[in-house]
């Protein structure tokens, strides 16, 4: 396996691109967004410009994400890492913090220099209303380039993410290339809904709010091989 998430990331999409690497559901909203490996490649791409070409933010900067098992979230959290920040998710000073808009009262207790708030609508709607002190992530990160170049090597926490993802996988019983079901109340740890598959080139479908009486077709329909349990 390679020694950093960038690589395991692009190693896992490398085979076919195209196919559904990344598919949401919320069965609360009806909600369903299916990403190919480039579709989130594109997004992984953006948001590590904006972070590096906007923010002017240096390798191990710190970075503070407070959001919830998304398909938003896995770009957040994969730009981060392309461009070799120190994701941290306990309150304390930030270069830069994303933040659910369900999650601001918790954000106040980070101190950070750049604020983004996602609302994690639908199509990736912007925001009705920014709130104060914040800007729209959807809205920033379209502008910036669909090709990012990360840097050779680990990032700060590289090694220890893939380690613990692999142990995951291995635990969780994640074979190579699996089609993997993820409840994400149940899974709210990246490692587990994003990591760990990752780094069997498996592919995710991700279901918040899942309906029970819905199961037995997502399997079908999704073809999926391995349910979480």
């Amino acid at each position: 396996m390679a020694d950093n998430i960038a690589r395991v990331f692009a190693d896992a999409i490398a085979t076919d691109p195209t196919r559904p690497l990344l598919t949401w559901y919320d069965d609360a909203s009806g909600d369903r967004t299916e990403l190919s490996g480039a579709t989130l490649a594109n997004w992984v791409a953006k948001t590590a410009n904006l972070l590096v070409d906007e923010v002017g933010l240096a390798p191990a900067a710190p970075v503070g994400v407070l959001l919830p098992p998304h398909w938003q979230a896995a770009a957040v959290l994969l730009g981060c890492w392309s461009a070799k920040l120190n994701v941290v998710d306990t309150p304390g000073d930030v270069d830069v913090l994303f933040a659910a808009v369900d999650q601001l009262d918790e954000a106040q207790s980070w101190a950070a220099d750049e604020r983004y708030a996602l609302g994690l609508a639908p199509l990736a709607a912007p925001l009705r209303q920014v709130p104060p002190g914040f800007a729209d992530y959807v809205v920033e990160v379209r502008g910036h380039g669909d090709h990012f170049t990360p840097q050779p090597g680990p990032g700060p926490a590289d090694a220890r993410l893939l380690t613990r993802a692999g142990a995951r996988a291995d635990e969780l019983g994640i074979e190579r290339g699996a089609r993997v079901l993820v409840d994400a109340t149940r899974y709210p740890d990246p490692i587990d809904w994003l990591l760990a598959p990752l780094t069997r080139a498996a592919t995710v479908v991700l279901c918040a709010n899942p309906d029970p009486a819905r199961l037995t077709t997502r399997v079908t329909t999704e073809k999926i091989t391995h349910p979480l349990p």
